[in-house]
């Protein structure tokens, strides 16, 4: 089976969504189908910048905690927070408490204004880094493409912090950018399928 494991329902899954019991839903209903809205994007660069270091399990634990102090990743919301609120974060159990990386999610939050300026929003941005598939590599087999690399690089031009091309990858796969649901999984032609019908935003 390779990259696959077979659920209780007898299906085949992309085999690290069997790792944890956590990992099944997140895999069935989020992983890999296609986000147009700012404050999930957001949100999600956000918590991918978290795990920098860190399994997935951690941050997606924290998930709901991240949301609550950092008012639900409204990114309006965020670029308010000052010097109080990163003491209050770095106070926060619930959550990673990372100087660098929560200085991280304040600056980036005041980069992605800028960027929805500059934009139109960040949905319109991201999307248009969105690869070929024709020209992606068998699923599951790198941890950055070139499109990452490129829209890392143009998101640190911009100011963005803790984007480096890995954490971008991840973020493109979760956020239905790439398919990268293993051949012979289930929900491979399922976000195929969401991919069809979503309007990349323009």
């Amino acid at each position: 089976m390779g990259k696959l494991i077979v659920g209780s329902d007898g299906k085949p899954r992309c085999k690290w969504c069997g790792d944890v019991a956590e990992f099944l839903p997140y895999h069935d209903n989020e992983w890999g189908y296609p986000v147009g809205d700012d404050i999930r994007l957001f949100e999600k660069l956000c918590l991918e910048s978290f795990q920098s270091g860190l399994s997935w399990r951690t941050i997606l634990a924290k998930r709901e905690n991240f949301r609550s102090a950092f008012s639900g990743f409204d990114f309006n919301k965020v670029a308010e927070f000052d010097e109080s609120d990163v003491s209050r974060l770095l106070g926060d159990a619930g959550i990673v408490r990372h100087r660098g990386k929560i200085e991280a999610v304040i600056n980036n939050a005041r980069r992605a204004q800028e960027l929805v300026v500059l934009e139109g929003s960040i949905a319109a941005f991201v999307w248009s880094y969105e690869p070929d598939p024709a020209e992606l590599p068998e699923p599951q087999t790198q941890s950055t493409s070139p499109a990452s690399v490129a829209l890392s690089k143009e998101l640190k031009k911009r100011g963005w912090k803790f984007v480096g091309p890995t954490t971008v990858y991840a973020f493109m796969q979760a956020m239905g950018l790439i398919n990268d649901h293993a051949a012979g999984c289930v929900m491979r032609d399922k976000a195929a399928r969401a991919r069809a019908e979503f309007d990349r935003p323009v």
